[in-house]
C-alpha cells in the first residue's frame, strides 16, 4: 500500500491525476505540483499541459510546510530554471522529483521573447569567448 504524500509547502495531501498518460500530484491546499523525475520536462512539450496548473499563485507562509520530499522525506533544495532564473522550484537530490508552486508550471512552459533573446545572445557571447 502506497503512503499518502503531503505537500512540502503547506502539508496538505497531494492528489494524483493523469494528464496525457503522465501521472502528476497536485496539492489540494496551495495548488502546487509535484513531478517525478523528468515529468515536468515531458509535460512541457505536450500541447495543453498548462491546464494542469490550476492553482492561483499565492504565497504560502514560511515554515508552513515540511520542506521535505513527499516521496522519500529528504530535504528539498532550491533550484532555478536555466534560461528562466525568475522561476525557483524545489528539487529532491535523492529521487530528483521537483515541486513547482501554483502558477510556476505555466510560466515554465512559456518562454518570453526576452528570455529567447538572452538565450540566443548569451550563447553567441559564449561562443565568441566574451561571456
Amino acid at each position: 500500500m502506497e503512503r499518502a504524500m503531503n505537500c512540502p509547502k503547506c502539508n496538505a495531501q497531494l492528489q494524483s491525476f493523469v494528464h496525457q498518460g503522465v501521472e502528476i500530484e497536485r496539492c489540494g491546499g496551495c495548488g502546487g505540483l509535484w513531478f517525478d523525475v523528468f515529468e515536468h520536462e515531458e509535460l512541457r512539450e505536450l500541447s495543453g499541459s498548462d491546464a494542469i496548473d490550476t492553482g492561483a499563485p499565492a504565497k504560502v507562509p514560511a515554515g508552513t510546510g515540511s520542506g521535505l520530499c513527499p516521496k522519500d522525506q529528504q530535504r528539498l533544495f532550491s533550484m532555478v530554471v536555466a534560461g528562466q532564473p525568475h522561476i525557483a522550484y524545489e528539487s529532491c537530490g535523492l529521487c530528483h522529483g521537483v515541486f513547482f508552486d501554483a502558477g510556476e508550471f505555466k510560466d515554465f512552459r512559456e518562454t518570453t521573447f526576452g528570455e529567447r533573446l538572452r538565450a540566443i545572445f548569451g550563447v553567441a557571447r559564449v561562443a565568441q569567448g566574451q561571456a
